[in-house]
This record gives C-alpha cells, structure tokens and sequence, in this order.
C-alpha cells in the first residue's frame, strides 16, 4: 500500500503579515524548512500544493524538495478547499491513501506522522486526537478521492470527514503538536 503525504503551502499569511512560511522558528529553520524536513524524515513520497507567487519568493530553498514534488495552484486564492482539490487531482496513480498535511504546522512528532502512515486505509479516514482535541494532519483512503477533489473555498477535508462519520478512527497521541498551529507572530513567540 503506498501512502503519501501533500503538504498544503499556498496560503497567504494574512494574519500573520508576512510571508510565515519564511518565519525562523527557535531552531534557526525556517517554518516550511521544518514541516518539509520533518515528512522527508518519514517519507519520500511528498507533494507540496504552492502558488507561483509564493514559490517565486525562493520559500523552497533549503527545505529539501525538489521540483518535482511541487505543484502549483493557480487558484489558491479561493481557499484552502482548491489547494487540496488541486493536489488530489494531482496524485500519483500508485498512492491508495495520503496523509493531508498544513505548511504552518511544524511542531508534529516525526512518531505521529509513522503512526498516520501506517494505519492508512484505502477505505478509512484517520483523524489524530490530543486530550480529546483533533487535530492535524489527517489520512483519508483512496475512496474519498474523488470528494476532495471538489472541495472548494475554506472547506475541503472537514466536511469530507461529516460525510462519513462511520469511516472514521480516531488515533489518539500524546503529541500536542497536532493542535499547534502558527497563524501570527504571536503563535510563534509562544513556540
């Protein structure tokens, strides 16, 4: 079974101000150098849903992706919902399930992300759970494919999710970085 991993990297860090994917984290990496690093450390199957715009900025550098891991969304500006669509149509033929992943979100266990990875099912959606709290990022099987495919505006995997209640397992993880997500500067200072 082939699991992949699309890392979602076209937002516009409104509320952030500026480019957040370029934020230097404690470590000294920049915020996408760290989410990026952090799924090659588990899987080298890896697609990046960017803007043009943004991928121009020289984001990508140092992360370790490559050119062809990158997919641009020419829409991403209507919301989050089209840079998931763009990405599932733009799956390998080969991936039976993929691990749908936030740019802003780097401080999730390498462990968290082997556990989402191997409990994929072409048939199941896993969501992770901290002290009762879901979070990021969530595995859905190849049969919910084609339902993401048509996500649109902010929407897209959340209501997928409503859809099929009886499809979904819960994982539950001592891994707070699930929930930790940096939408401003204040989220980082609080890193």
């Amino acid at each position: 079974m082939t699991t992949g991993a699309i890392l979602l990297a076209a937002g516009f860090s409104r509320r952030f101000g500026s480019i957040k994917l370029r934020a230097v984290l404690p470590d000294g990496s920049t915020m996408l150098q760290r989410t990026s690093r952090l799924l090659l450390s588990v899987t080298s199957d890896i697609m990046v849903i960017t803007r043009p715009a943004l991928r121009d900025t020289g984001v990508f550098d140092g992360t370790g992706l490559t050119d062809s891991q990158i997919v641009l969304c020419e829409d991403a500006d209507l919301g989050m919902g089209h840079s998931l669509a763009c990405g599932i149509r733009a799956l390998p033929a080969n991936w039976d399930a993929c691990v749908i992943c936030l740019a802003d979100m780097p401080f999730i266990e390498p462990a968290t992300l082997k556990q989402l990875l191997g409990k994929a099912s072409h048939s199941r959606i896993t969501v992770p759970e901290y002290k009762s709290q879901r979070g990021h990022p969530v595995c859905f099987g190849r049969d919910f494919f084609a339902e993401l495919a048509q996500s649109q505006g902010d929407t897209g995997g959340r209501e997928v999710i409503k859809h099929h209640p009886d499809k979904v397992d819960v994982m539950t993880l001592n891994d707070p970085g699930i929930l930790q997500d940096i939408d401003t500067p204040q989220d980082l200072t609080a890193c």
